[in-house]
């Protein structure tokens, strides 16, 4: 069976936005669910609220990490929160510069999917413009920090992902959409 660690925020983690104490949607629902049922083993690592962790903090993630191996696959969708929190599209790519950097040396030789949300769009978490333009603006930076990097990049964004009325997380459908346009990219390999 293949191995894939799927590191993220809230929407790996699988969070109903319906929900008020951090519930998540059914494993039947969430993306990664979607993929084990595709055959799979999935160790999920979202959490909600995550932001991209601090250098300080990737000692320990590469130690996790390398606990988890051997992994076929590494995927990693982190950047919303930072921006959320008030951060600059660059200053998230160089943050999530040093989280890859330390990815691809801790994961093995597993393929490594950066991969960037879809763009945010207005809802209840959403009201500045300000902030659904940053968040259209991450896929280029992203896209050329997995060049940089030599890793393979996934724009979310193109895969029709449905977001929920907060604008930030994914719908059911959402999650369905996220899985089937995941799972032709590791068909790739």
């Amino acid at each position: 069976m293949k191995r894939i660690l799927c590191l993220g925020d809230s929407n790996t983690f699988g969070y109903d936005p319906r929900s008020y104490f951090g519930s998540r949607y059914s494993a039947q629902v969430r993306w990664t669910g979607r993929l084990k049922s595709e055959g799979w083993e999935v160790i999920n690592w979202g959490e909600n609220g995550l932001s991209i962790p601090k250098q300080r903090n990737l000692p320990e993630l590469s130690a996790r990490i390398r606990r988890c191996l051997p992994l076929n696959a590494v995927t990693v969708m982190l950047g919303s929160n930072d921006l959320l929190e008030g951060a600059a599209p660059a200053e998230v790519g160089t943050r999530m510069e040093m989280l890859l950097r330390c990815v691809v040396e801790s994961a093995g030789g597993a393929r490594i999917i950066l991969i960037v949300p879809p763009p945010m769009e207005r809802g209840t978490w959403v009201s500045d413009r300000t902030l659904i333009d940053r968040s259209a603006e991450l896929c280029a930076v992203y896209r050329r920090l997995a060049d940089k990097v030599g890793i393979t990049f996934a724009d979310a964004g193109a895969w029709n992902v449905a977001l929920a009325y907060d604008g930030v997380h994914f719908l059911p459908e959402g999650h369905a959409a996220f899985a089937r346009g995941l799972q032709r990219l590791l068909e790739e390999e």
